[in-house]
């Protein structure tokens, strides 16, 4: 089942008003959350980008082994935030703590911690040279967070960008979102992916958005009043091991010269 073919749709004066995305399961959700998750922390499930310039998301599913492969996911995208980590030894893949993290990327926590703009491991340039020669990246790792909660679900999808889609980002919220009057909770968005190929290294994957559809007015208020709750559980999730797998394929060795356009 395609969520693009569920979502039927009727114009508005602006975008198109998607009534068919269902928030049905998220009634008294923020009384149910507040109650049944104190003292506790949630987890999301995580799309995973392929490697490589690959075009097709993972999504975990009920049987852990054989997850959902998806082109293009459908949702509304109720938190987004930046994050950064740094390990002092390369990454290698397991789900060790990082050495220092910033859940805001403004101030780490841990070695060498303080302010993450005067941290010189957070600066173009600061990562340990590769096999091809001196670095271009940084020590420490900059990722971005979305949040996006899909259509008759009650928990959000995490999906962590790279660097190399954070210029998509920027220019879809900026141009496609708050340029035509919404907010980024008040749409539903398209995401997808495809190939992109860096100066001198490996192909790797950009995350591309599109608006998919507006929000009613009555749908907008429950995403508003869900969007405060959820994010005092997204807002305070660690740093997770995923996030920084195959960094240098996710486009942390590549200046924001070398992003494609």
């Amino acid at each position: 089942m395609t969520e693009k073919k569920d979502l039927e749709t009727t114009k508005s004066a602006n975008l198109i008003v998607t009534e068919a995305f269902d928030l049905s399961l998220l009634e008294n959700m923020d009384e149910a959350m507040a109650e049944e998750m104190e003292g506790l922390k949630a987890s999301f499930d995580s799309v995973k980008i392929p490697s490589g310039g690959g075009i097709i998301f993972e999504i975990p599913s009920e049987d852990p082994d054989e997850p959902d492969m998806a082109k293009e996911i459908f949702g509304v995208i109720v938190d987004k935030h930046p994050v950064n980590a740094y390990y002092k030894e390369k990454y290698s893949g397991e789900n060790n703590p990082p050495d220092c993290c910033a859940l805001d990327a403004e101030n780490g926590i841990g070695d060498p911690g303080g302010s993450c703009a005067h941290c010189p491991l957070n600066q173009w340039g600061s990562a340990p040279a590769t096999e091809r020669g001196p670095s271009k990246g940084k020590a420490c790792k900059n990722r971005y967070r979305i949040y996006l909660l899909r259509s008759a679900t009650t928990f959000p999808l995490r999906l962590t960008l790279p660097p190399t889609s954070l210029n998509n980002l920027s220019n879809y919220i900026a141009k496609r979102v708050l340029g035509k009057g919404y907010r980024g909770d008040e749409v539903i968005t398209k995401i997808f992916l495809r190939k992109a190929i860096s100066k001198d290294g490996p192909p790797y994957s950009q995350v591309f958005f599109q608006v998919a559809g507006s929000l009613s007015p009555e749908q907008k208020e429950i995403i508003k009043s869900y969007s405060v709750g959820i994010k005092k559980q997204t807002r305070a999730l660690d740093v997770q091991s995923d996030e920084f797998a195959d960094s240098e394929s996710k486009g942390d060795a590549f200046e924001d010269s070398d992003l494609p356009l």
